[in-house]
């Protein structure tokens, strides 16, 4: 438990970063998580993924990071927008959104993965991979007064 704790520290703190960003715009909240998928087997060999709070992860494990967000004013809040480090112990899922908006170099410039690149260990340019991603955002339109969501995404560890 304690090498899960150490691992995503990065992600459970942003959980300490909802009160930053409820003072920007105190209308809003966040709650962030992080679960296992687990594929469980019935007694006919039917099997389903269910999500579960993670005891023990290894490598290949994947995970679902989500953020629950929830609009707690009188008012409409516009172009809210929701950043989530990825912990460096674990790579975006090939299967993740390909819409997803992701930052491949610390949060310095944003885009969908297909529009990035990274520079490579011999000095030219690649397109970036799922496992160069290090951070992914979304920028919620309108949020109206009430109302909730959650944002997720897949992530396998490294």
């Amino acid at each position: 438990m304690a090498f899960f704790a150490k691992l995503f520290a990065p992600f459970l703190a942003l959980a300490a970063t909802a009160a930053p960003l409820a003072a920007q715009d105190s209308a809003m909240t966040l709650k962030g998580d992080v679960m296992l998928e687990q594929t469980v087997a019935d007694e006919t060999g039917n099997t389903t993924v269910r999500l579960v709070e993670p005891n023990t992860i290894v490598p290949g494990d994947r995970l679902v990071f989500g953020t629950e967000y929830a609009n707690t004013s009188a008012e409409t809040v516009e172009n809210f927008v929701v950043t989530n480090p990825l912990p460096a112990a674990v790579r975006l899922a090939e299967d993740a959104s390909a819409d997803l908006i992701v930052s491949v170099d610390g949060g310095s410039d944003w885009g969908q993965l297909s529009q990035l690149s990274v520079m490579g260990e011999d000095g030219t340019s690649r397109p970036a991979s799922h496992a160069d991603v290090t951070h992914v955002r979304w920028t919620l339109a309108r949020v109206a007064a009430g109302e909730t969501g959650r944002l997720e995404y897949p992530a396998v560890i490294r």
